[in-house]
């Protein structure tokens, strides 16, 4: 099963640890598709991934959406400060 298949991220996993694999902007954005319907991960790292502010719009907007996810680790990312406050503006409409 490829990281591409939606279905992969709807298995019962509560965690997810893809922490040093590289996935750049477009994995994030993969990523971030799958996890508008996800509904058992609470916990994702996906720290050192050269995941710059672009992948980090797509995981924001996906937080807008997703109530289950509850830690999300982007450590040794450049995010930058745009990448920052699109987490911080989406973190404003979460719930959780």
């Amino acid at each position: 099963m490829q990281l591409t298949d939606k279905n992969f991220l709807f298995l019962a996993l509560t965690s997810l640890d893809l922490s040093g694999n590289r996935i750049g902007q477009v994995g994030a954005e993969y990523l971030a598709d799958a996890l508008q319907h996800n509904t058992t991960i609470i916990i994702l790292d996906l720290s050192g991934n050269q995941i710059s502010h672009v992948g980090t719009q797509y995981l924001a907007d996906t937080l807008q959406h997703n109530t289950t996810l509850t830690t999300l680790k982007l450590g040794n990312n450049p995010i930058g400060e745009d990448g920052a406050q699109y987490l911080a503006d989406a973190l404003q409409h979460n719930t959780v």
